[in-house]
């Protein structure tokens, strides 16, 4: 082997070795592709935001179906960084992750690389229910200043309806959680939708996913739904 050689398989074992594995990640990231097949438009340039993309388990496996989209992955646990890196290694559509805190506001991200209405894309995964509400109004205050008009916010998790949380199984995870913090758990859809009204984003379309999950399509408004 030569040193061309050995530094290329050395590389690649590193990164390897970085790479996390969430197990929830591979159930779920075909069942969440489809409905991403179904909402990304083909066409040049677009521009897809992740927020908390936990290993980048998901973006290197949704990358290389939207060649037409570059996608930023985040995450506010650096410790993640690196298994992120990993896995975006090798495609040429995936940034370089960044931390990003949700709660705060997008013009301290990266350096300021975010500007308004310039995504076409944002999408959460498994964020919503693990976290303190204030990083679901950050999640929302933030896509109605990042999105552009018709832009889609793409979420994804279990979650409450009109107060009610079924079947058992999430009601037994949803005290599971506030076990580990009180601050978390399933959030209730129609709480949701009013938080977006507040932001001029309305719900589109509410997809029944395996295992008593929904990925949830919101859409920022063209023109202000506020009166």
């Amino acid at each position: 082997m030569n040193i061309i050689h050995y530094a290329v398989n050395h590389r690649s074992h590193t990164m390897a070795a970085k790479k996390l594995i969430y197990p929830a990640a591979d159930r779920n990231k075909d069942p969440i592709l489809s409905v991403l097949k179904r909402y990304i438009q083909p066409g040049t340039n677009q521009t897809l935001l992740e927020i908390s993309s936990g290993t980048g388990q998901h973006v290197a496996h949704f990358a290389p179906h939207f060649p037409q989209v570059t996608f930023y992955p985040s995450e506010y646990d650096p410790k993640l960084l690196d298994s992120i890196a990993a896995y975006a290694n090798g495609y040429s559509n995936i940034k370089s992750p960044i931390r990003i805190d949700i709660t705060t506001d997008y013009r301290s991200w990266g350096n300021g690389i975010f500007k308004p209405n310039s995504l076409e894309y944002i999408y959460n995964a498994n964020m919503i229910h693990i976290s303190p509400y204030q990083c679901t109004i950050g999640l929302f205050n933030n896509a109605n200043q990042l999105l552009k008009p018709n832009g889609l916010l793409i979420t994804y998790g279990p979650y409450a309806f009109d107060g009610q949380i079924t079947p058992q199984s999430n009601v037994d995870f949803n005290e599971s959680l506030k076990l580990q913090d009180p601050s978390w758990g399933l959030r209730d859809v129609t709480v949701l939708k009013k938080l977006a009204e507040e932001n001029n984003i309305r719900l589109i379309e509410i997809v029944d996913m395996p295992a008593n999950n929904k990925t949830i399509i919101w859409k920022k408004c063209a023109h202000s739904i506020h009166k």
